[in-house]
Order: C-alpha cells, then structure tokens, then sequence
C-alpha cells in the first residue's frame, strides 16, 4: 500500500524520484469545494513499467478520472509516484489497477476510475479498465479520448 502524507512538501523543491512504488508517497490536500460534485483528469501519456518476465520496458497511458471528496492529489506527487513505476517488473493488469487502488486509499473519492492504455508486446495492445462502481448521479463523464490501437502515439 502507498504511503499518504497530508500537506504539500514536494512543490518548489528538488525531489528525487522513488526507487519504487512501495517507497512513493500520495500527498493529498483538502479538496476546496468539498460540496460540488466534479471530475479531475489526470492524463499520463507516457507511464512505463516493466515486465516482470523478460525484464523489457512497457508503456502506456494511463487516464485516471476521479470525483474528490475530501481530498485531492498533488499533482508532483502523483508524477513522482507514477514514475516510481519506471523499473518496477509488473503484468499491466496489476499495474493498471494498484494506481487506481492507492488513489482511492489515499483520497477516498466520491468515484474513480482508470483506463490503462498498453501498447503492444508481442502484437496485442492490452487495455486494462478499472473503476469504484457507478458514477455518481449528475457526473459529467467525458470520453477518455484514447483511440483504439492502429499504432497510438
């Protein structure tokens, strides 16, 4: 489970990234309209990890949209602990849905949700879904924007 600190520490100071997500930290702050049911987007075009079989590199983007309750991610914190994934030897599923679970662990969100958008190994793309349960009433849900595969990028 990823570690959570309360507060903003990392902004306006150099931060060297995890070794791995098990030494990240989520920094969360308090969400300022707590009362407004809204989504966030984060877009992570450029997610990497590695095969925990061959030891090659895969990437993806990953697109995470959640509707904050209390609290909401910093965003350097969030990248930091992205790329904690960078030499981190893990299938995508598992990737893909240990994000969307530390998220929700750290920020308990209204909603959450995940798309995992993998490229090809071996010439299947794999894309990996995840998400909390049926969005809230009145959450305006914009589309991923993540094409099918024909060779994304």
């Amino acid at each position: 489970m990823v570690k959570v600190r309360t507060g903003v520490s990392l902004l306006g100071v150099a931060a060297q990234a995890p070794a791995s997500p098990d030494e990240a930290v989520l920094e969360r702050a308090p969400n300022p309209h707590p009362d407004a049911l809204y989504l966030a987007r984060f877009a992570a075009p450029e997610f990497t990890s590695i095969c925990p079989v061959t030891g090659q590199p895969d990437f993806a983007t990953l697109m995470i949209d959640y509707a904050p309750a209390d609290w909401l991610v910093e965003s350097k914190s969030l990248k930091l602990y992205l790329g904690s994934f960078r030499n981190h030897g893990a299938f995508h599923e598992d990737c893909t849905v240990k994000v969307a679970k530390d998220l929700v662990a750290a920020l308990a969100p209204r909603w959450l949700r995940i798309g995992g958008y993998w490229y090809p190994r071996g010439g299947i793309p794999i894309d990996v879904f995840w998400q909390t349960g049926a969005p809230p009433a009145g959450l305006w849900l914009p589309d991923q924007g993540v094409p099918p595969y024909r060779g994304r990028g």
